[in-house]
């Protein structure tokens, strides 16, 4: 070959000439404070405090619905105040890897609270959670007045559920929740856990239905507020119905009268001789319906009564009762609850206070009551064979 055609290969590559190289480092350093500058600026909006609350509150309350996607939930915080810009919660939902993991609720947004930790809150799920309780002893109208009263549940209760069906307990609720979707629940919660403590009774119980159990565990419930004292007074009431003695319950005789609301005073004597189909102390046995929703411990009290020979009670002045076996050391009993009421009430010694629920009956025969005492009546005597 000729020593022309020896390099007739490719061209020999040639380095750039310094004008072009400068401008090509120029460009490159332009774009990279570009993008240092938009880090920055991304950066900046993603830490920055967001918008206030409106009015001046601590926090805006926005409720995410199940199922929305980025660009809905996106929309919902900027109309709820919560955002400035749709674009970049968007932007930084899906460079965080957030947008796949957004949790739908009710969120409480502090005011200013920064793009990051708006993201945060929504993954993390912390939403806002509420509770509605109905408490021990308290009537199926009263839960009514309860849930009527929570201005985050939707629709009416048509009627006043049966008495004791409901299961005290705190149960959580969600906005937009129907009232009668709560009470579905206590009444289920109720069926259930009367079917389990009903599955465990024990043979000293009296009671011959979970109906009548429910009977008189709300009696239980309504007479004492120590938790301690409900087997006991489960007992004494156990002790009556087996021997034929009336209940003679206070409870009753309010039920009777207001069907499960506050009496708001004292019982009257011309209440308590009152003939109603709840009071004890004019009929014979249980009452046709509870006084009140029994919770679990006055259920399991009525359920397995602790033995006991007690047939009376009256409260000792220090919250709780005072127990007796015989009428005779109740009249004690008695007389020193009068005693602390008559203190109570500043009156001078001797003179009784006037509590207008003093049984109308007069002592047995060979008995000495004290002034203003509550004579509980006994059963006939059998008649001599």
């Amino acid at each position: 070959m000729s020593g022309r055609s020896r390099g007739a290969g490719a061209p020999k590559s040639r380095p750039p000439r310094s004008g072009q190289a400068t401008a090509l480092l120029a460009a490159s350093a332009t774009f990279s404070l570009f993008l240092i500058a938009a880090i920055v600026a991304a950066w900046s909006v993603f830490y920055a405090p967001g918008p206030a609350a409106r009015g001046g509150a601590d926090a805006t309350i926005v409720t995410l619905p199940s199922g929305a996607g980025v660009g809905a939930i996106a929309a919902n915080l900027k109309a709820a105040g919560v955002i400035r810009s749709t674009d970049m919660f968007k932007a930084a939902a899906t460079l965080t890897g957030a947008d796949r993991r957004l949790r739908a609720g009710e969120y409480e947004v502090p005011s200013g609270a920064s793009l990051r930790a708006v993201l945060v809150l929504l993954v993390e799920g912390r939403v806002v959670r509420h509770y509605v309780t109905l408490p021990e002893g308290w009537s199926s109208a009263q839960a009514v007045d309860i849930l009527m009263r929570q201005p985050l549940l939707t629709g009416e209760i048509p009627d006043i559920p049966e008495e004791g069906s409901l299961w005290p307990d705190t149960y959580e609720i969600g906005r937009g929740d129907t009232r009668a979707s709560v009470i579905a629940r206590m009444t289920t919660a109720q069926a259930d856990n009367l079917a389990r403590l009903w599955a465990a009774r024990s043979p000293r119980t009296v009671v011959k239905s979970p109906e009548e159990a429910v009977i008189l565990a709300s009696i239980v419930e309504k007479e004492t507020a120590v938790a301690s004292e409900r087997p006991r007074v489960a007992a004494v009431f156990s002790n009556r119905l087996r021997l034929g003695m009336r209940l003679e319950s206070d409870p009753t005789i309010v039920y009777g009268l207001t069907r499960g609301r506050p009496l708001g005073r004292g019982i009257r004597r011309s209440e308590l001789e009152r003939a109603t189909a709840w009071n004890t102390y004019q009929i014979d046995g249980l009452p046709p319906t509870p006084i009140a929703n029994p919770g679990r411990e006055a259920l399991a009290a009525v359920l397995d009564p602790p033995p006991s020979d007690e047939l009376y009670f009256v409260a000792d002045g220090s919250g709780g009762h005072a127990f007796a076996r015989t009428f005779e050391a109740h009249l004690v009993n008695v007389a020193r609850w009068r005693e602390i009421e008559r203190r109570k009430a500043g009156l001078p010694a001797g003179v009784g206070p006037t509590v207008p629920d003093a049984g109308p009956d007069a002592a047995p025969s060979g008995v000495a009551a004290p002034a203003g005492a509550q004579v509980i009546r006994l059963p006939p005597a059998a008649p001599a064979r």
